[in-house]
């Protein structure tokens, strides 16, 4: 995943976008494995992506960059990397009129095709546009290498509503008959320290279950363990995380600790 934009870089906008995304992607089962954050510059995003791309990686999105102005550089950067010409898209420009006909409830076919907007229309060669209904920026999907491109505006309200029509059954395909499990206990009375060996047992002794410990202040210090498991029986995932629960659990309650489920 590649978030782009200067203010996540200096501070002013918390990147909730990446938040919300890889938590998308996992539910999905999917598996993020890297999240780069790049300021508004071909060169940069284009770096990137091809970064991505040398590591081999099925998928790859891009959130940020698609909209009219100066600091858009998304798709230049996207063209740069792939070695693919902008070009004026038809259908780009069709579903941008239908977005705004959409959205102003007006039926007026006028739409002025201003410098920045014929911009948000030039895709590389060979990608598609993502029908965007709640904006003018249309997401983008390509390929590349064998591997797949999404590029996602960075408004949140646009990125999700792309996300959830159009992206989510992508990785579905993708991603296949896969299930993912998770549970989580509360665990206090014990230091995270003197947890973190235990849960070492746990995990060598049950292969396919990750358990990460998260420390929490309110109202009192307390520590949470999650704990998920992937599988193509969704019946063993689920009985892999029961069984580290409740391994997990018994051993913490042997060394003084306590330990309640969270719902």
């Amino acid at each position: 995943m590649i978030t782009i934009g200067n203010e996540l870089l200096i501070g002013k906008i918390l990147n909730t976008n990446m938040q919300w995304l890889t938590y998308a992607i996992t539910e999905l089962c999917g598996n993020v494995v890297r999240v780069t954050t790049v300021g508004d510059y071909v060169d940069d995003i284009a770096s990137a992506l091809q970064e991505a791309f040398d590591r081999k990686a099925d998928f790859i999105i891009t959130c940020g960059g698609l909209g009219p102005t100066f600091d858009d550089k998304t798709l230049e950067a996207l063209s740069k990397a792939v070695n693919a010409p902008l070009e004026l898209d038809a259908t780009t420009l069709r579903l941008m009129k239908k977005s705004c006909r959409f959205r102003h409830n007006s039926d007026d076919e006028r739409y002025e095709l201003t410098p920045s907007r014929l911009k948000m229309a030039r895709l590389p060669h060979g990608g598609k546009p993502l029908y965007n209904p709640v904006g003018s920026a249309s997401g983008v999907h390509l390929k590349y290498s064998g591997t797949k491109i999404v590029a996602l505006p960075g408004v949140p309200m646009e990125m999700k509503t792309i996300f959830k029509e159009q992206v989510d059954p992508i990785i579905r395909d993708l991603v296949g008959d896969i299930f993912r499990t998770e549970g989580s206990v509360k665990v206090t009375g014990i230091r995270e320290s003197n947890v973190a060996p235990l849960i070492d047992e746990v995990m060598n002794e049950i292969q396919n279950v990750y358990i990460k410990s998260h420390p929490k202040r309110r109202p009192e210090l307390w520590l949470e363990l999650h704990f998920s498991s992937v599988s193509d029986n969704k019946e063993i995932a689920e009985a892999n995380v029961k069984k580290a629960m409740r391994c997990l659990s018994k051993l913490i309650i042997n060394h003084g600790g306590k330990v309640e489920p969270i719902i």
